[in-house]
């Protein structure tokens, strides 16, 4: 399988960008537009809408090029899933009136993407690899190739 690297690390990018706006903006509603778009690119992954800008607007541009590499996506697309379901919570406890853990749930996310960003670490595809080890092998009927 092939996976192009560009288009992780903008859908990383996005995901920072959008949730520490959503802070600053204190706009929950971006929280959960996060977390959905993070959702339905997980179980549906030819959907995924920061994907999907990066396909269709900045590569056709030539703003970033694509580094496609052999990989298997499922443990990218099992991280995000995580990290769907941390904003999924996060978006909870924000409109539960519990807005000390509903951020730190947000910024949760943040450090951990921007760590994959500029690190190159995925604690999600880490803990995919960990689950594999142990006989689970975490995957979506979406995610078969």
């Amino acid at each position: 399988m092939k996976v192009d690297q560009t288009a992780l690390r903008f859908n990383q990018a996005s995901i920072i960008l959008l949730l520490v706006a959503a802070f600053l903006l204190d706009a929950v509603w971006l929280v959960a537009f996060v977390a959905a778009v993070m959702l339905v690119g997980t179980i549906w992954p030819q959907a995924g809408l920061f994907k999907q800008v990066y396909a269709r607007g900045f590569k056709p541009a030539g703003l970033l090029k694509a580094h496609v590499i052999d990989d298997d996506p499922q443990p990218h697309l099992f991280a995000q899933g995580l990290g769907g379901i941390f904003l999924a919570l996060s978006t909870a406890a924000l409109w539960l009136g519990v807005p000390l853990v509903g951020w730190l749930l947000a910024a949760l996310v943040i450090v951990l993407a921007a760590i994959n960003l500029f690190l190159g670490f995925c604690l999600g595809c880490f803990i995919y690899y960990q689950l594999g080890r142990a006989g689970i092998k975490p995957a979506l009927p979406s995610w078969q190739r």
